[in-house]
């Protein structure tokens, strides 16, 4: 059996839309899980975790630096057969203050460590999607502002740079999704399965 790393942050982990962060899809409702349903003979290691960045420390919760945490994973569950990357969403927050090459730096960091131990050709990177128009709102998260919204909508081309520079694979999951009307930030069922298909689409090429 193949052995594939899903790697990102609330909408790996599989957030349901709103402010309760202990809500989370099943995994036949979440794109990792509906990812692994579609393709033969490979186990995918979901690891998602609420909160995560690329490179940055949360100021409250700690262990959400990807970039910190992925050589002890990588070495935990290796041998893997490939991987998936999808980050930046969380980097978008005022207090980071990080622009979407800042994000991409972090972003590229991220791949050095997971190219010690899976070939470029085999991963995969996501641009997220976007987040929404009212997601800085008090109700959603006010941890965004208007800003954050433009800085989400460049990562896409930063990333797709990242990708062809480093020769793998790439798309945007904003080009699939958009984040549900509930927070503006995270990814609706249809968004889960919407994103699932395109990775799929990708992987079997």
């Amino acid at each position: 059996m193949r052995n594939l790393l899903a790697f990102g942050d609330s909408n790996t982990w599989g957030l349901v839309p709103g402010r309760n962060l202990n809500n989370r899809y099943p995994k036949n409702k979440r794109w990792t899980g509906i990812l692994e349903s579609r393709l033969n003979n490979v186990k995918i290691e979901e690891e998602g975790l609420c909160g995560r960045t690329t490179v940055f420390d949360d100021r409250t919760r700690p262990g959400r630096n990807g970039a910190k945490e992925l050589p002890g994973l990588l070495e935990n569950h290796d041998p893997f057969d490939g991987a998936i990357l999808m980050l930046g969403t969380n980097d978008c927050k005022t207090y980071y203050n990080a622009s979407a090459e800042d994000i991409g730096a972090g972003v590229d960091k991220c791949l050095t460590e997971i190219e010690k131990y899976i070939r470029p050709e085999n991963i995969l990177l996501i641009s997220p999607i976007y987040l929404g128009e009212e997601v800085w709102s008090p109700e959603k998260d006010p941890e965004f502002d208007r800003a954050s919204i433009k800085t989400s909508k460049a990562l896409k081309k930063v990333y797709s740079d990242i990708a062809k520079r480093r020769g793998i694979k790439f798309i945007a999951a904003s080009d699939y999704a958009a984040p549900s009307e509930v927070d503006d930030e995270h990814l609706s069922e249809e968004g889960h399965e919407r994103l699932a298909e395109a990775i799929y689409s990708v992987l079997t090429l």
